[in-house]
């Protein structure tokens, strides 16, 4: 339910409140040094999302384009690792063709990346990590071409959730800017009942965005 939603968005706002000390105690140590200062962030960007059948590898889908945006928390560990926890909204699915017409699916999720940052050159960086998600809705969509014959929608207030993981690069472009790319897949199956119609299948994601860093 939503007090999933609510605990992860808390976990997130509770480390807000720690960077500040976090950041004191850094500048101690290495005043001069930038990547010793604690920063939150806003990020935006471009999912292009399919899926893979785990079963059926005669389940053929296309990429749908979604958006994804939302909050990060930067905290320095010791150089060069960090800690970067984030709470994303993120638009998923996928296209098909079948027998009833065009198939689209749009799965709007809560993600809660959980990842460490490594900083392997001045403006270069690795993320990895597990992730949350939070499934909120999904909308089915036939198209025969010419009109909607048939559309579903259903709530799920994010009461399914599923865990995935977490790959990416993150390329500084100045102090306060930073160009991402990652790819996200889920680890569990988004339809274990899975039928020859709609086999099971897991959500795989590849994104590209910027971060900005206050």
């Amino acid at each position: 339910m939503m007090k999933k939603i609510f605990f992860a968005a808390a976990f997130v706002l509770l480390i807000a409140g720690t960077a500040d000390a976090q950041r004191r105690g850094y500048r101690k140590q290495r005043s001069s040094d930038d990547f010793y200062q604690p920063r939150v962030g806003l990020t935006g960007g471009l999912n292009i999302a399919n899926t893979i059948s785990s079963r059926n590898s005669d389940f053929s889908t296309d990429t749908k384009l979604g958006a994804s945006f939302g909050l990060y928390i930067d905290i320095p560990i010791v150089y060069p690792l960090s800690f970067q926890p984030e709470i994303l909204y993120s638009q998923k699915g996928y296209r098909a063709n079948t027998i009833y017409g065009d198939f689209a699916q749009r799965a709007n999720f809560i993600d809660v990346p959980i990842l460490a940052k490594l900083r392997l050159a001045p403006s270069f960086n690795v993320v990895v990590g597990p992730q949350v998600s939070f499934l909120m809705n999904t909308r089915n969509t036939y198209y025969d071409g010419f009109d909607v014959i048939q559309q579903s929608k259903y709530t799920y207030n994010g009461d399914k959730t599923f865990v995935g993981g977490v790959v990416g690069v993150a390329l500084d472009l100045n102090r306060n800017v930073e160009l991402r790319g990652r790819y996200t897949i889920d680890f569990q199956e988004n339809n274990p009942n899975g039928t020859s119609g709609v086999p099971d299948y897991r959500n795989q994601v590849w994104q590209v965005g910027l971060g900005f860093k206050f």
